[in-house]
C-alpha cells in the first residue's frame, strides 16, 4: 500500500514538473521543443522552470484551418 502511494506521488510530481512541457504541446506553442528542452535541463532551478511555464503560456500557437495546421501572419 505504501509503494502504491509512492509511485502516486512520484507521477504527480513528474506531471507537476513538465508541466510548462505539457502545457506548449497541448497549445500547439512554436516553440515547444525549445521549452521542453529548457524545462528538462534546467527546470529545477525554480526559476527557469516559472520562466518555461510563462513561456509556454504566451506566444504564437498553431491553429487548425482547412485540414492542418498553420500560423497566422499577424
Amino acid at each position: 500500500m505504501a509503494m502504491l502511494l509512492y509511485d502516486q506521488f512520484a507521477l504527480i510530481a513528474l506531471a507537476l514538473y513538465f508541466l510548462p512541457a505539457i502545457i506548449a504541446a497541448a497549445r500547439r506553442h512554436q516553440s515547444w521543443p525549445a521549452i521542453a528542452m529548457l524545462n528538462f535541463l534546467l527546470g529545477w532551478t525554480g526559476i527557469f522552470w516559472i520562466a518555461a511555464l510563462i513561456w509556454s503560456l504566451t506566444g504564437v500557437r498553431a491553429e487548425y484551418g482547412g485540414g492542418r495546421y498553420y500560423q497566422r501572419p499577424w
